[in-house]
């Protein structure tokens, strides 16, 4: 088997210019991520999260399917007009799309109403006709994902029950099941009656004989074998992996990986390019796949199978889902659209005739101003490339990357700083401790300080309720340009502890909170949401790095994946807003004491101090100003115990947020609060380098001497000014609390009728709206308004004329 990589050898020198057509990239825009848009040709507007994209035979009609936290759709569009036709509201939907072969049904999936809907196309709209039921709507777990229809029947693959149905289009009924073995994503029938399925946790493609009704063989793939495409001979078939950024190609008669087709823009690239949408030319001798991760298309010479080659690189919008090939003309879905959007009206109180929570926005179509709902997707539409404008696209799409091989290797910094510039350098600092806390944005807690950009208007946790991060910002290093890498607690925790979100995490999470069904299986919970090499404990352990967890990616008192067994603390809680933090921290200092003792202190802990979240104005719970100072207070106990500790002189912390989702900010809904902490860190310091989850986890990652993840810790740059060769080792002094931790919620007002109805069991599935306006109110008053959030995108444009200058 060949291995062929795009690595073009177009590496930037500078920013070509482009043809001067219709397609010509025309401006460049910096993602909160420090990574860079250049879409070209023109756009369409789409719903929430596409994924998927269906085209009729005559190529004149395509369907999208939207499946995102906010209101869920399928519209219809005109391909030769370019136009959207029709636009209707589904209540519950996941990829799952195909017209019929007379091109007068669409048939779409119902998520977790485990449905497929029947529309007819009618006079140029969509008219819901029919369905088809697979079971019961959730919680009866079926999650009908890809779909493929036949002459005479329909093939559903699902996502939660891990099976096959086969129903009658004449009936209506569903007349067979099979157990797969494992969640499916799509499905693909062939001419000769085979129908192909890719097993997305399983690295492989499971083939079905729909004239013997059996399951006939099963063909190695990457890992997270995704959607697929069958070349017109049926010779040959197509298999994007998105958790290895390649494309299996497969000889059907022999059954076999022929060759792998690298996607990623370097060889050897580690995960995170998500490969995951495939099209071929309408000659069948160019494929476009679509990494949905690297903002870019990959383009391939497929004339001769077996001896494919790179042609180069398309710049997209942010994270493509589907491409699509008419004649000369391609599309691609973004499913995050162009930028960070703003949301300039806010969240506003709930209208008391209407029903309360996130599911509101499936009841009306005002536009839901909550950062899971908040990037609306694109359909950016261009010509087919000629060889000299598919080179200066190239040239952009590298320029639009942040991630190098170099970089990978040598990350930037300063010889002699406490940082190394390369895995396995040498550094002063031998313990690394990490602390995830939940869900706030930078000017909610650090709003108030002059030193740093923020707006006071929006502090809602200032130095009196939280002196010891206030202390800590002031006498160590102030961050104002840090952002989160993830928008909920689901993808928070995978980038927090993995530098990447899987496409099984990032296609998902929204479908949960969007009240539409499924289970939070973003901590470990669920092997199809790990990245291909696992989470940081995994690294250390094969590293020979010593860890150790609390809390994080613990479940029920046992760890959640196998590196954590005899590597986490029993006594430590689970997210529970009743257990006070200092609690957890007390637990926490016994621990670290006894390891101590024995010299047995692992040198990376990771420790879930989470209280942060607060419960609202729930009656008789810790009161918002209770809890974030409870937080405070425990952080601040960790560090000044730390501190006084001998492992004090080669320690450092680190703290974020695991994501910002649950408050307001002027600069951007991602910006954060992140601290560093240690006699190794600079002293009364502001920083105002861009930072995200990513650089956090590159610079833990050289300390100890491990790896990248993902191609964006490898990418990101490291805190390294952050650090100084001379030591401090002044002890940390604690900062009491200036607030009664242990106020709780007493009121009975609107605020706690809404606050009752929260589910606080687990992270973010209370409503995140309706938290942040009772905190808001609990902090300024039952009658006060709160503001609209400013939440703008981190943006840098770049036209042409500034390149000339």
């Amino acid at each position: 088997m060949k291995r062929k990589l795009l690595t073009t050898c177009l590496l930037v020198a500078g920013l070509a210019a482009a043809a001067q057509t219709t397609d010509t990239l025309a401006r460049q825009l910096t993602l909160p991520n420090g990574w860079s848009l250049t879409p070209p040709g023109h756009s369409l507007p789409l719903g929430d999260l596409p994924l998927n994209m269906a085209v009729t035979r005559s190529q004149h009609l395509a369907a999208v399917t939207n499946n995102g936290q906010s209101r869920q759709s399928i519209q219809l569009i005109d391909l030769q007009q370019e136009q959207v036709l029709d636009d209707v509201t589904i209540p519950k939907s996941w990829l799952g799309l195909a017209f019929s072969p007379d091109e007068k049904t669409l048939y779409a999936s119902g998520g977790n109403d485990n449905v497929i809907w029947c529309y007819d196309v009618r006079g140029r709209k969509l008219q819901l006709a029919d369905s088809i039921r697979l079971g019961k709507a959730w919680p009866n777990k079926v999650g009908p994902a890809g779909i493929a229809v036949g002459p005479h029947h329909l093939y559903v693959v699902t996502k939660e029950d891990s099976s096959l149905y086969i129903a009658d289009l004449q009936t209506k009924r569903v007349k067979q099941k099979i157990a797969l073995g494992g969640e499916a994503y799509t499905c693909l029938l062939a001419p000769d009656g085979r129908l192909y399925i890719s097993m997305w946790g399983q690295e492989r493609i499971a083939v079905f004989n729909t004239r013997s009704g059996q399951l006939q063989a099963s063909i190695p793939a990457g890992n997270h074998p995704n959607e697929m495409l069958l070349t017109a001979n049926g010779k040959y078939l197509y298999v994007a992996n998105a958790n290895d950024n390649s494309v299996s190609v497969i000889n059907v008669a022999r059954q076999k990986v022929i060759e792998t087709l690298n996607t990623a823009l370097y060889p050897d690239a580690p995960t995170g390019s998500t490969t995951n949408g495939l099209a071929l030319s309408a000659d069948s001798r160019t494929l476009y796949a679509a990494n949905a991760d690297n903002n870019c298309l990959a383009v391939f010479d497929v004339s001769i199978p077996g001896k494919s080659t790179a042609k180069g690189f398309i710049p997209t919008g942010w994270y493509p889902t589907v491409v699509r090939v008419t004649g000369k003309k391609i599309w691609v879905a973004n499913g995050k659209g162009f930028t960070s959007m703003a949301n300039p009206d806010g969240p506003k109180p709930v209208n008391k005739n209407e029903t309360s929570g996130l599911h509101e926005a499936n009841k009306s179509n005002r536009p839901m101003q909550y950062i899971a709902g908040l990037f609306k997707g694109t359909l950016s539409i261009f010509n087919t490339p000629d060889a000299k404008t598919l080179s200066a696209w190239t040239r952009q799409v590298y320029a639009n990357t942040p991630y190098t091989k170099a970089r990978e290797q040598m990350a930037p910094g300063r010889e002699g700083n406490p940082i190394p510039r390369t895995t396995g350098g040498p550094s002063p600092l031998k313990y690394v401790f990490y602390i995830i806390k939940e869900n706030r944005t930078y000017d909610q807690v650090l709003g108030d300080m002059p030193q740093g950009n923020g707006d006071t208007s929006l502090c809602l946790f200032p130095e009196k309720i939280t002196p010891n991060q206030h202390a800590i910002a002031a006498n160590y290093v102030l961050l104002d340009n840090f952002y989160v890498d993830a928008e909920v607690s689901a993808d928070g925790h995978n980038w927090s502890m993995a530098a990447y979100g899987t496409d099984y995490v990032e296609k998902t999470w929204p479908t949960y909170y969007g009240g539409r069904g499924g289970t939070y299986d973003y901590e470990g919970s669920r092997p199809v949401a790990y990245p291909r090499k696992g989470f940081i404990w995994d690294y250390c352990q094969r590293a020979g790095v010593s860890y150790r967890s609390y809390g994080e990616f613990i479940g029920g008192g046992k760890p959640q994946l196998k590196s954590l067994k005899d590597h986490f603390c029993p006594d430590f809680p689970p997210f529970d807003l009743s257990i006070q933090d200092i609690t957890r921290e007390a637990i926490w200092e016994r621990d670290f004491d006894s390891l101590v003792a024995i010299n047995a202190l692992p040198h990376f802990s990771t420790v879930r101090l989470g209280n942060d979240h607060t419960s609202g104005m729930h009656k008789g719970a810790y009161s918002p100003y209770a809890a974030v100072a409870d937080n405070d207070l425990a952080v601040g106990k960790l560090i000044e115990h730390l501190s006084h500790s001998p492992v004090w002189k080669e320690s450092v912390v680190f703290i974020l947020e695991d994501d910002a989702q649950n408050g307001s900010d002027h600069v951007d809904a991602h910006r954060s609060p992140a601290y560093v902490v240690g006699p190794f860190v600079k002293r009364n310091t502001v920083d105002h380098g861009m930072y995200t989850t990513s650089a956090i986890l590159r610079t833990m990652e050289l300390i100890l001497g491990l790896p990248p993840m993902s191609q964006y810790d490898a990418a990101a740059v490291p805190l390294w000014t952050c650090f100084t060769p001379e030591a401090d080792f002044t002890p940390y002094v604690l900062r009491p609390a200036q607030v009664d931790i242990n106020e709780r919620n007493t009121a009975w007002n609107e605020s706690a009728r809404r606050s009752a109805a929260f589910d606080l069991a687990e992270e973010d599935k209370v409503p995140d709206l309706e938290l942040n306006e009772v905190i808001w109110k609990a902090i300024h008053g039952e009658d006060a308004v709160m503001p609209s959030p400013r939440r703008s995108a981190f943006i840098h444009w770049q036209t042409k004329e500034d390149d000339d200058d």
